[in-house]
């Protein structure tokens, strides 16, 4: 559906670029929907490379002249237009990608969040290498860090480790079922001259990994439990408003005296009295006293965040008194 006023594609993207202007970093949102004057589009900046995404069909005829407004402010290196226009989301691991400015074999960068430097490849499925609407929680949570041990769930490419080993952590143990994963946490370690510690990376399930720490009475000055919202592996499916909850139990028995426990989910069925609501049971079942520090939602470039299916999380910080 075309729309009779057509945007000012210039004034609109820097007038959404100069509403991000105190963002730590050259990785972050640009527009995110709605809230930026575009619906159902979503432009995403890391460093020299940008990301367009379409979410719905609002503004996807435009696709060529926004493209070209984008070449003109930001002078991108490298741009790749994705389409998420499936609504079940069965598309995410192969989406339709398509680079309209550079080269393909140039897809990889180097992103700068606060101290810390990340590799990322913009073709690399649906998600480029670092969640955006995280960093807010990875920059709060890694001084929490210091002076003890981590443990980062469902890793992906290890930033939170990245963050809290270059804060003073002893240790991150990154937990996921994935080699390739792995093997990216470890390139982000080797960017930032990290020196791997014994036991840092754990290939497998995150379950098993937490009950296999509570039968040896491990503890961790910091847990991060971010999984994603629906997964299949040899152990079956797993599901955020069915298994959050089980899991979030096992990590509150890790965290040692003072230390801090960050859930979060991009779950678009659970909101933040929702998580309160989850934490607080299992810490009565357990018998613990456990403090909420903060909820939110997502960063400050992502302005509606749980308004629209583009744009959606809740994050919770707790401490355990």
């Amino acid at each position: 559906m075309k729309h009779d006023l057509t945007p000012d594609w210039t004034s609109l993207l820097r007038k959404a670029q100069a509403k991000r202007a105190q963002i730590l970093g050259n990785a972050y949102r640009v527009i995110n929907g709605l809230e930026d004057g575009l619906e159902g589009v979503t432009l995403d900046r890391y460093n020299t490379h940008w990301q367009l995404q379409f979410f719905d069909r609002t503004w996807f005829w435009c696709e060529n002249v926004l493209c070209d407004a984008i070449r003109s402010v930001f002078q991108p290196r490298f741009l790749v237009v994705k389409e998420r226009l499936d609504p079940a989301g069965k598309s995410l691991e192969k989406p339709v990608m398509r680079v309209v400015h550079g080269a393909a074999q140039d897809s990889a960068c180097e992103v700068l969040e606060g101290s810390a430097r990340f590799k990322v490849d913009l073709l690399d499925t649906v998600n480029p290498g670092l969640f955006l609407d995280m960093r807010e929680n990875r920059l709060a949570l890694a001084p929490l860090a210091a002076g003890g041990e981590m443990l980062n769930l469902f890793c992906y490419t290890g930033s939170f480790s990245v963050h809290a080993r270059l804060a003073g952590a002893t240790r991150a143990v990154n937990v996921d079922v994935s080699a390739k994963i792995l093997d990216r946490v470890r390139e982000n370690y080797q960017v930032n001259k990290i020196d791997v510690q014994r036991g840092e990376f754990f290939r497998g399930d995150a379950e098993e990994y937490l009950r296999y720490a509570v039968r040896k009475g491990l503890k961790f000055r910091t847990i991060v439990l971010d999984p994603p919202s629906f997964s299949r592996s040899d152990r079956g499916i797993f599901q955020v408003k069915t298994h959050l909850g089980d899991l979030a139990e096992l990590c509150t028995q890790l965290v040692e005296p003072a230390g801090r426990l960050l859930v979060a989910t991009n779950y678009s069925g659970m909101t933040g009295d929702d998580l309160q609501s989850l934490m607080q049971e299992r810490a009565t079942v357990l018998g613990c006293n456990l403090h909420m520090e903060w909820v939110r939602g997502q960063g400050s470039d992502f302005p509606g965040s749980g308004r629209v299916k583009e744009s959606c999380l809740v994050a919770g910080l707790w401490r355990l008194a």
